[in-house]
């Protein structure tokens, strides 16, 4: 299973300068802390801080690297309660084109 600072790099290099998104996300690994996608400005901030997002998955690490790695879908993921999104679901939506 991948750490924490390994998901972080990885979003990084997926989001890159600019992913299009226009908005703030969040990640939430429950004890296995948090990455927040700041790609509301340019150039997009990857961190591991626990700030105010307009849209927050809820998701396990374990849950997350499958869907990193196309091994689960993200709508059999939410209808299963795999995932669960607070916030602007549209943001959730967009990541598709994110990780696909």
């Amino acid at each position: 299973m991948a750490t924490l600072e390994e998901i972080t790099e990885g979003m990084r290099e997926r989001i890159g300068e600019d992913c299009g998104l226009g908005a703030t996300l969040k990640f939430d690994f429950g004890d296995d802390g948090i990455v927040h996608v700041d790609a509301d400005s340019v150039p997009n901030v990857v961190s591991n801080e626990d700030a105010d997002a307009d849209c927050t998955i809820k998701i396990t690490k374990d849950n997350f690297e499958s869907l990193a790695g196309g091994d689960l879908d993200p709508t059999t993921a939410f209808m299963m309660g795999k995932l669960k999104i607070e916030g602007n679901m549209g943001i959730a939506m967009k990541l598709q084109s994110v990780f696909g």
